[in-house]
């Protein structure tokens, strides 16, 4: 599970020629300018967002639009020192760490706030009010794998301290936050079963799906032994989930990855306190392939791009090896 990560760097071009600096930089790196909302919520970590900006501005407030440049600030600067453009001064806004709290916001945002001596805001008011050495706490309750946007952010912690030092202590200390905040986290177990023996490739798809889904932290994993009946015992992969997620929403998900269509990839089950929970309490379906159908498109409205791109990828080659080798059986 994923509960921190980078915002976007944003920085400050001052010009005496606004209008010449914001057309040369849509040549030389092909972007447009788009809405400050918007640069920021489709922004990825690490990424830059631009403001061109009229000489004799001091405070780092964003305008009204900007440009959202696909490469980390360093590449970005580089680029404009050496393209000669007449940039007369360049400011940083102040660093942002988004963190993903699933409730108890109000509590979250107190505990920070004295923790790092910071003042609770909204995040208009901590990009308006911070500066380059001061570090934006942004609570939101949206997985981090996907774009969030102002409007997603709970609430933010402006502290006055440079980013390193915050981001050091948060990295450490956000666990332990957590755990005071849900203090009843429900630990459950998956166990998966492949006839083919093509667990390389499955436990791959298991993980995009727990990672990208923020589903929960693993804090075990390996191989084991299941008995189907009496006297017959087969490899199973099992890992441990800490989760603050439904595991019976945890089934549904990863039921979705037991087949495409009416082709079985593997079996997955879903313990809670040592009880399997039954594919008939997901939900009233017919059968099977029916709840599996249901339980694929649910999994792929959720899925990144970038993921579920990557997860037909392997699928796509499951798929023809199983059919390679029952052509050499035949």
């Amino acid at each position: 599970m994923k509960f921190m990560r980078f915002g976007p760097s944003i920085l400050f071009l001052r010009t005496s020629q606004v209008v010449e600096v914001k057309n040369w930089i849509q040549g030389i790196f092909g972007a447009q300018p788009i809405p400050t909302d918007e640069a920021i919520k489709e922004s990825r970590e690490f990424e830059t967002v631009l403001f061109v900006t009229p000489m004799g501005e001091e405070k780092t407030i964003p305008p009204d639009s900007g440009f959202l440049i696909p490469d980390s600030a360093r590449a970005v600067l580089a680029a404009l020192i050496n393209s000669g453009l007449p940039i007369e001064k360049v400011q940083a806004e102040s660093s942002i760490i988004f963190l993903r709290v699933p409730e108890k916001v109000d509590d979250a945002l107190k505990l920070l706030a004295g923790k790092f001596n910071g003042e609770a805001a909204s995040l208009e008011e901590a990009l308006d009010e911070g500066e380059v050495h001061d570090t934006i706490i942004a609570i939101t309750k949206k997985r981090l794998s996907s774009p969030i946007g102002p409007e997603e952010v709970e609430g933010t912690v402006l502290v006055r301290e440079r980013f390193l030092r915050v981001y050091r202590e948060l990295s450490v200390d956000a666990p332990l936050l957590l755990l005071r905040l849900m203090p009843e986290w429900k630990e459950i177990t998956i166990k998966m079963y492949d006839t083919e023996k093509q667990y390389d490739e499955n436990i791959e798809r298991l993980m995009l799906v727990l990672e990208d889904l923020d589903l929960g932290f693993v804090v075990g994993e390996g191989w084991d032994w299941d008995y189907p009946r009496p006297f017959m015992r087969v490899p199973v992969y099992k890992l441990k989930l800490l989760t603050w997620e439904d595991p019976v929403r945890v089934k549904f998900f990863l039921k979705g990855l037991e087949y495409r269509g009416y082709s079985r990839f593997c079996d997955i089950d879903v313990f809670v306190e040592g009880k399997k929970i039954d594919w008939v309490k997901l939900g009233k379906f017919d059968s099977k392939f029916e709840l599996a159908k249901a339980a694929r498109e649910e999994l792929e409205k959720h899925l990144s791009e970038d993921v579920k791109k990557r997860l037909h990828e392997i699928e796509e080659k499951l798929l023809k090896d199983t059919e390679e080798e029952k052509a050499k059986a035949s």
